[in-house]
């Protein structure tokens, strides 16, 4: 029988217009989940007399992710999206076989030298498994540390196509830039002769998309250029000009954090809209109504919105996201299936080796249905959305057009 949890987040965020920012931790914000369970046959847990589950082992798996700053609404989304696949995964226990999961949450900021900070302190206090990171930038400093010190790492949302294949330790339980640019081309008719701006932040999540535009579309002939604005900048109106003047066929729009809504405002007010087709990216919930009047204009792509998949695994991560008091969104899959690769990867074995062999070439069933870490790079093979914005009311509402699938765009695999 389950009794109440301690809550896996330190704190909620409030949602804004154009994004969410999430309160900071205590320095010891550890969040170790334990619940009272009937044992079952696939947790092999054993069962004190009192029927509460117990475990002869524990493994400490320590989230290093946004929780404050520019991304702290993707850090949040992949929180509660974990918290969700653990309790998924272990029928509530937190125990999968005989090991019991203990979750040490730590706030990066979005700031690379604090989650490499983060990184060494769970390092050196014995942790074998690290998770989480929304900043690419973030992602990839982590990911060096887990190279060095030879620990397992799931990168989360963060979605710079440098991450996959950078290491052997290091995989990734989300969709990267390549998926999303190769889902824009599914928009398209023929790309060859075409002139393609990409619009984005300066960060490395706005340079990988610049590469996998360029790799992608550029590769089917397509003329590629690139505006790339300071992730600092808060006024867009001149950046919105350029892409007027750059008068092109197509423009790629790749953005991430709270200025979204104020982007889009300038070029919306700047014509850009009624100029040039844009295909973006639809980001969570938040940004729905930061489009304004374009809104229906827009071309997206989309990683995932919870009326997108339709299974039980899906419906069971929205259930108990929404049981929680929060709303499902755009990156609760990543934490998900984080939660579901940990629990595998540690019932093949604790030590990083044998992890790693069992999570090279998984396939599971997540909240997007059936997903592939692919053996060589790590990168992992899912579908993906078209979807339109639908005015409902005074806001808008994300309907799905199709399903893109998997394999037809799939990252090319690193060597």
């Amino acid at each position: 029988m389950r009794v109440t949890k301690k809550a896996l987040l330190s704190c909620v965020g409030v949602i804004t217009a154009i994004g969410l920012v999430g309160c900071a931790p205590s320095e010891d914000s550890a969040a170790t989940e334990t619940t009272d369970a009937d044992t079952t046959e696939e947790s092999g847990s054993e069962e004190t007399e009192d029927g509460e589950a117990t475990a002869s082992e524990q493994v400490t798996v320590g989230i290093i992710t946004s929780e404050t700053g520019a991304l702290a609404s993707y850090g949040e989304q992949y929180l509660h999206g974990f918290e969700a696949g653990l309790d998924y995964i272990t029928d509530g226990t937190n125990i999968i076989g005989d090991t019991e999961i203990i979750v040490e949450v730590r706030d990066d900021g979005g700031d690379a030298d604090k989650a490499v900070t983060a990184a060494k302190e769970l390092i050196g206090s014995g942790v074998q498994i690290l998770a989480g990171t929304a900043s690419s930038g973030v992602a990839l400093s982590v990911a060096e540390q887990a190279a060095q010190n030879q620990v397992l790492y799931i990168s989360g949302p963060a979605a710079a196509d440098a991450i996959t294949g950078v290491n052997e330790y290091t995989f990734r339980s989300g969709r990267q830039s390549s998926q999303d640019v190769a889902t824009a081309g599914t928009f398209l008719d023929e790309i060859s002769g075409q002139s393609v701006v990409v619009f984005a932040q300066d960060t490395a999540f706005g340079q990988g998309n610049v590469a996998a535009v360029e790799a992608i579309l550029g590769g089917q002939g397509a003329e590629v250029s690139s505006i790339l604005v300071a992730e600092d900048v808060t006024e867009f109106t001149t950046f919105a000009q350029q892409v007027l003047d750059a008068d092109p066929d197509l423009v790629f729009v790749a953005w991430a954090g709270a200025t979204s809504g104020t982007m889009w405002e300038a070029m919306s007010q700047q014509g850009v809209f009624d100029a040039v087709p844009v295909v973006t990216g639809l980001g969570d919930a938040a940004t729905f109504g930061a489009y304004g009047s374009a809104s229906e204009q827009i071309s997206f792509l989309n990683y995932y919105f919870p009326g997108a998949p339709d299974n039980e695994i899906n419906t069971a991560m929205v259930e108990h996201i929404e049981a929680a008091g929060s709303t499902p969104d755009l990156f609760s899959p990543d934490g998900f299936n984080a939660a579901l690769m940990i629990a595998h990867a540690i019932e093949n074995g604790q030590d990083v080796d044998s992890m790693i062999a069992a999570l090279e070439g998984y396939t599971f069933e997540g909240p997007k249905g059936t997903l592939t870490v692919r053996e060589g790079d790590h990168a992992l093979i899912q579908e993906m959305y078209q979807v339109k914005l639908v005015a409902d009311g005074d806001t808008y509402t994300p309907e799905l057009i199709d399903t893109v699938q998997a394999d037809a765009v799939a990252p090319a695999e690193v060597e």
